[in-house]
């Protein structure tokens, strides 16, 4: 081990990390009054520069995805990372920052004997977060992890915007935990699908006859793909994207030069669309909608980003919907109520997902299928939801959110409870879609937002949109504007008012 001068005390904004250079190691710092923090370069989510983040509140807070590391110990406080971040030995000495270029050992929290089972279906964003932190945390009973995938535990979200472009192999995707995470404690990897779920004798019978009982259990089974009652819909062709085989299936169907059919206007349909269309296929998306995402965004964003599709050679038709599918085992083509008939081979479904509960018995099920779950996610006694099946409280109303990042959330904040502790989802919704090499990011989720207050133009480039009631922020939307996103992210935990908001914006 060797030790660095590596800058000086009055060269760190405390608002701002700095990189630097020790050795071969490349590590940031964080100055908090005379004290100074040194920490891993990059975030351990996606490799994110951590010297382009924000320090607020006590947190430092990525550039790209907000994960949220506790800036006096590197911890990890909110997904998508999953781990701490590397800690360094860092030191002042007549104004000057000194640093060791080897990381301080990691210490493990004691792992006490317990004779409990604990059972976490599904290993999508909700249960590899949910498990991380069983694990981080101590749990030293049995924990099983169950999924019907036999490679589960992987970033979802790379498969429509990455995969399917043609730029990662399926099996490049990145996993969800290091192989170093999954050998602490006593976990259990089984492969197997679940046919009931019993929440009043606390107990599961997978496919195979085999039955397990539970002292606490998390569903985390997310969604299943909706395929529309439209004639043709099962033809060979007409496919679905939620899983790395469905995703090199379509890779394996799509051809350059050749039409896809995407029906649906949603994030998932438009991020395959520009996926697609950098793979070199002529797409076609059938949408409803004269503006996509207009709901969700506001008409001069959704404008924007159809004009941005059409400039890059998609073709929308609508609206309109699919009245059949055609052609003889295989499809033809794709007949529109408005009467086009687009050929094709490959049709790919963006038709939404309904909750992964069919078989869970002994707790009422909502409307849509979902689970109802108290704000510490708790569905039944021993029992807790997360991610996309759950309706859980938020500013006052049940909801259900279908966010990758906010399923790691509730993962996260679900063990802790299983743990015993009574934490409640306290956080602010975030997401983001990446279109044609441009990233969309949301913060907040407006259901009956009144207006929309602008900085900068979406036509010309970076924007922050804000979504009002009154003059109360419900939520944002941006293109840039990295650090305002990144305060915005912990400052609208609280009611932000616009005034404020344009403030911390600048």
């Amino acid at each position: 081990m060797t030790q660095h001068t590596v800058a000086r005390l009055d060269q760190l904004d405390p608002r701002r990390p700095l990189r630097v250079q020790a050795g071969n190691e490349e590590l940031i710092l964080i100055r908090q009054g005379d004290q100074v923090h040194a920490y891993q370069g990059n975030c351990p989510h996606a490799g994110a520069p951590l010297e382009e983040g924000v320090v607020c509140g006590g947190l430092l807070v990525c550039p790209w995805h907000k994960a949220a590391f506790a800036v006096d110990e590197g911890a990890v406080c909110e997904p998508p990372a999953l781990l701490d971040l590397c800690r360094y030995r860092a030191w002042v000495k007549d104004g000057e920052v000194w640093v060791d270029d080897q990381p301080l050992p990691h210490s493990e929290p004691p792992r006490h004997s317990d004779a409990r089972t604990f059972v976490v279906i599904g290993a999508g964003a909700a249960g590899s977060a949910a498990v991380a932190t069983l694990l981080a945390h101590g749990f030293g009973g049995h924990l099983i992890w169950l999924d019907q995938e036999r490679q589960p535990a992987y970033d979802r979200t790379a498969l429509s915007k990455f995969v399917i472009a043609g730029e990662m192999l399926p099996d490049e995707v990145p996993a969800l935990l290091e192989p170093d995470q999954l050998r602490k404690g006593h976990l259990e990897r089984r492969f197997g699908k679940v046919r009931a779920l019993d929440a009043k004798k606390r107990q599961i019978t997978l496919a195979d006859g085999q039955h397990l009982s539970y002292d606490a259990a998390l569903l985390a089974t997310g969604g299943k793909p909706l395929r529309p009652d439209i004639p043709g819909a099962d033809l060979t062709g007409v496919m679905t994207l939620r899983s790395r085989e469905d995703a090199a299936c379509l890779l394996d169907s799509a051809q350059p030069g050749q039409p896809v059919v995407i029906v649906g206007d949603g994030f998932i349909g438009l991020e395959a669309a520009a996926a697609l269309r950098t793979y070199g296929a002529q797409v076609h998306v059938v949408t409803r909608h004269e503006v996509p995402l207009a709901k969700q965004l506001g008409e001069r964003i959704g404008r924007n980003i159809r004009a941005l599709h059409e400039r890059k050679g998609v073709l929308f038709h609508g609206p309109t919907d699919v009245r059949r599918v055609l052609g003889h085992e295989r499809v033809e083509a794709v007949e529109l109520a408005n009467g086009e008939r687009l050929p094709t081979t490959l049709v790919l479904l963006g038709t939404g997902v309904r909750p992964a509960t069919a078989f869970v018995h002994g707790v009422a099920l909502a409307d849509d299928q979902s689970l109802p779950v108290t704000a510490e996610l708790l569905a039944a006694e021993g029992l807790w939801a997360a991610g996309d099946i759950a309706r859980f409280p938020h500013a006052g109303q049940p909801v259900r959110i279908e966010h990758w990042r906010l399923a790691q959330q509730h993962g996260v904040i679900a063990a802790a409870n299983m743990l015993g502790e009574q934490r409640r989802y306290n956080d602010v919704p975030f997401f983001w879609t990446y279109q044609h090499g441009r990233t969309y990011e949301v913060l907040g989720h407006a259901r009956n937002w009144e207006r929309i207050e602008f900085v900068g133009e979406p036509e010309k480039g970076d924007f922050v949109a804000l979504q009002c009631v009154g003059d109360q922020v419900e939520a944002v939307v941006a293109m840039g504007y990295s650090d305002a996103m990144a305060t915005l992210s912990q400052r609208m935990k609280r009611p932000l008012g616009l005034a404020e908001a344009l403030e911390l914006i600048g």
